[in-house]
């Protein structure tokens, strides 16, 4: 037979399933500074000696690894799953390890203590055994470990005391705690690293609100909003594209064909041959210094203003002369608009990601990039990132986060659900997702289940928006305001990030024809004048600070769906520590609903408990069991749980 040809024996210990792993690895899990990451991983070996398992984690970069214990999660059946967690402090690109080791103090202690139980007093020899682990100890061990193990040691190896005291000198409290914190890592094996994601806390939770600059008088009026916005309790300011809008083929209202000479134009037809492209300004929404005063304004809010990215060009864009080979032609050499069959997109010309100096073109996209992050903008929204390759948003993301760690990327893809994850995995931070199209009970609860409990809860952060520029959903066409209602607090207790888009307050869901999902006079192709005054925002302003003072409403994983016997009804409770809430919205828009909301014992919750509805400060008692609620159209409960 062949003799083994390694010089070290192969590592008894094995560490298996180790999670957060992203795809074996290949992407990193994410988190936010401070948020605590589990970790899992299942430990074991052959015999029976006693493991112990910590993760490490640092920062990458750092020389220092910082270890949190493990501890088995199943020992009591029979399980080798262990569990830790620790804390990033720091933004940025971490990794994290699962180291696991044999102990042979402990398995000599265990082995020990199992053997007195059964009555055996023939003990010298493994007196004996246990007074080199303690001398081995005392040897690893410095100042009062040191000390204090030497005195064990002494105390076990004295043969000329009875057994009982040297049995008690090796079992006490204080001594094994010593050799703890002192281990012998003899044959320690290592798991990972592993990467790990850390954002800032706006990646994970935010109120977004979206408006059009040009229907509030530009930066300047902008600006003038910014502290009704924070009083509203919003944490980002949207702006769709901000640059020069193109002549050629410019898009009229509603999306016709020929402009009058009014007509503004799509701001996604991004480029003028004399106002320049990606890196400019619209001049009819002001000056750099008037940009600059609202990024400030907002800034000194607590807002981030967040900026529209969009990689497509007007036909007048300054690339289209200066780099010609960026884009494709037709064999007649006619340029080749922007399609979405059915849709046309007359006004836009997609770059040619295969043109031989794709290289320049990278470069290009990421400068001009960098013109706004330079002036401060710290989150983006990608425009339809999927129709792009992987590989560049990859390579962007990282080259902006390594200079400028704390910039967000929100992915604004309804595309297939293959995609979607993936744009999640390489680096969007945030992601528009499918909350829209979800309006039945059992829709909701499916895709809620998947976004908080099938794995996508390590990587894919959601951002519900109610409704956007593109998407006026029927729900809210023909549910009327008791529809606008219950969607908002759906978005805003479902998930920790959410937007609206401005005329969402207004009740705003007159379509362009019926069935279509585009607005009648869409505020793409026109220029509205608008206020901060619709009816629905005392109920917007209450939600945002109902989100901002309960911590369970600000993370995707905590949710649990209860059972509420009327499809009409959709129950759920989010629990972060002691902060425990209970929503309860009624899906119908016309008819009021009721029936029983089940509390089940395993929620932690005591048999009876008080609430408090925090839309509307009523006081109710529930308890484990059914309870009775019946909700108006479009009503919701959101209930703090308070106690009995």
């Amino acid at each position: 037979m062949p003799v083994p040809s390694a010089k070290q024996p192969p590592p008894r210990i094995q560490i298996e399933g180790t999670e957060p792993v992203i795809d074996c690895g290949r992407y990193p899990a994410k988190r936010t500074v401070g948020e605590s990451i589990q970790v899992e991983a299942d430990v074991f070996r052959d015999g029976h000696e006693v493991l112990r398992a910590i993760v490490r984690s640092r920062p990458v970069g750092a020389k220092k690894w910082t270890e949190s214990p493990m501890e088995p999660i199943d020992a009591d059946a029979g399980g080798n799953r262990w569990r830790g967690a620790f804390a990033p402090d720091a933004l940025g690109p971490w990794q994290f390890t699962v180291e696991a080791w044999s102990d042979p103090f402990a398995s000599w202690r265990d082995e020990l203590r199992r053997k007195v139980d059964a009555g055996q007093e023939d003990l010298e020899s493994e007196l004996g055994e246990g007074a080199q682990h303690l001398r081995a100890a005392a040897d690893r061990a410095t100042g009062a470990d040191a000390k204090a193990l030497t005195a064990a040691y002494t105390a076990v190896a004295d043969t000329a005391r009875d057994w009982q005291h040297r049995v008690a000198a090796a079992l006490d409290p204080e001594t094994i705690a010593a050799a703890d914190r002192c281990p012998d890592r003899h044959d320690s094996t290592i798991a990972g690293p592993f990467d790990l994601d850390v954002d800032r806390e706006r990646a994970r939770f935010g109120s977004w609100y979206e408006l059009f600059p040009r229907s509030w008088g530009g930066f300047k009026g902008v600006t003038k909003q910014v502290p009704k916005l924070a009083d509203l309790g919003f944490d980002v300011l949207y702006l769709p594209p901000i640059h020069p809008i193109g002549v050629t083929n410019r898009k009229g209202a509603n999306n016709a064909l020929v402009a009058g000479k009014r007509d503004p134009g799509s701001p996604w037809a991004i480029g003028h041959h004399d106002l320049g492209g990606h890196d400019a300004l619209h001049p009819d929404l002001g000056s750099w210094d008037e940009f600059d005063a609202m990024i400030a304004a907002a800034r000194k809010h607590g807002i981030d203003v967040a900026l529209d990215f969009a990689i497509q060009c007007s036909a007048d864009h300054p690339w289209l002369t200066e780099h010609p080979e960026w884009f494709n032609r037709r064999p007649d050499g006619t340029l080749k608009y922007a399609e979405n069959p059915p849709k046309k997109y007359q006004d836009i010309y997609n770059v040619n990601w295969d043109s031989e100096d794709w290289r320049g073109l990278w470069q290009a996209l990421h400068d001009a990039m960098m013109v706004w992050v330079d002036r401060g903008v710290r989150v983006f929204r990608v425009d339809n990132p999927h129709t792009k390759p992987l590989a560049f948003w990859e390579w962007l993301i990282r080259e902006v986060r390594t200079t400028h760690p704390d910039t967000i990327f929100l992915a604004e893809a309804f595309t297939k659900a293959a995609m979607m994850r993936t744009l999640a995995k390489l680096g969007f931070n945030q992601s528009y997702t499918y909350f829209t199209w979800k309006t039945s009970r059992y829709d909701l609860v499916e895709y809620m289940v998947e976004l908080a409990a099938s794995g996508m809860q390590e990587y894919y952060r959601p951002n519900f928006f109610a409704n956007t520029p593109d998407i006026l959903h029927e729900s809210l066409v023909h549910g009327g305001p008791a529809a606008f209602h219950a969607r908002l607090i759906l978005a805003g207790t479902l998930s920790p990030s959410y937007g609206i888009y401005s005329g969402f307050e207004h009740f705003e869901n007159v379509p362009v024809t019926e069935g279509s999902e585009e607005y009648l006079d869409s505020e793409k192709y026109a220029t509205k004048k608008r206020k901060l005054d619709g009816p629905l925002l005392p109920v917007v302003k209450r939600l945002n600070a109902i989100r901002r003072a309960n911590p369970a409403l600000q993370h995707v994983s905590n949710i649990w769906f209860l059972d509420a016997q009327n499809e009409g009804l959709i129950a759920y409770a989010k629990r972060t520590g002691d902060n425990v809430l209970l929503t309860v919205v009624n899906l119908d828009p016309q008819w009021a609903q009721e029936g029983s909301v089940t509390i089940p014992a395993n929620l932690g919750l005591p048999p009876a408990f008080g609430v408090e509805d925090l839309l509307t400060d009523a006081r109710y008692d529930w308890r484990i069991g059914p309870n009775y609620v019946r909700l108006e159209p479009g009503g919701a409960h959101v209930m703090r749980v308070s106690g009995r």
